[in-house]
């Protein structure tokens, strides 16, 4: 990641020490391991990540090592939230993606999952991790990428008093997106068509065009 995939890390002093919730957008399977080793100098990421990844060969042993969370899609999943709070609790730092899924091209509604965490463990701060590049990693061969992942404070900052969970995941996923706009695997972005142009109209005749000319 860091040699053939050209990795670009900034933002690294807002990785405390302490409870830490990582929230990032999600475009690629390669997300959580890209925004892992981006952060494994200061802290070791505990992503949330749904659980058919395990089912990738070679993946499911970095996920493992790397000590990610299963998500079993589809279901509330009550059991792996509990456990990434009881990780929180103990300081560590987990990972999730507020979008709960792939965009794959899609813009995706805010699950209340982050905000929950939060409700539930007050004094884990939040962190976004905004990701780009990571789609053109199922071009390989063919060309490499140029990975960037940013770490930043919310611009609106932690969960509010009173604040809804759903309200928090909402302003996470819209400020995540306006860093990292959505990408879908494997291809190239469409150039920007510019809007056709109406012919300009014929020049009018003046009383000197009217004129024939001399022999």
């Amino acid at each position: 990641m860091r040699w053939w995939g050209r990795l670009d890390v900034e933002g690294l002093e807002h990785l405390p020490s302490g409870p830490l919730i990582v929230a990032s957008n999600h475009d690629s399977y390669w997300d959580p391991v890209v925004v892992g080793i981006a952060a494994i100098r200061l802290r070791q990421i505990r992503a949330l990540s749904k659980s058919t990844l395990w089912k990738v060969k070679g993946l499911n042993k970095v996920l493992d090592g790397m000590r990610q969370i299963p998500v079993v899609r589809g279901t509330k999943d009550t059991d792996a939230l509990e456990r990434a709070m009881t990780e929180l609790r103990c300081g560590a730092c987990v990972g999730i993606f507020p979008e709960g899924t792939r965009s794959l091209g899609r813009t995706l509604r805010a699950r209340s999952g982050i905000g929950r965490m939060a409700a539930a463990v007050p004094e884990a701060k939040i962190i976004l991790a905004s990701v780009a590049g990571t789609t053109d990693i199922a071009r390989f061969p063919r060309r490499r990428p140029r990975l960037k992942v940013v770490f930043s404070e919310p611009r609106g900052g932690q969960m509010r008093p009173g604040e809804d969970p759903v309200e928090l995941a909402v302003r996470v996923v819209e400020e995540l997106r306006e860093r990292a706009p959505i990408s879908a695997a494997g291809r190239r972005p469409k150039a920007i068509e510019k809007p056709p142009q109406d012919p300009a109209p014929p020049a009018e005749k003046t009383e000197a065009d009217l004129i024939p000319p001399a022999h």
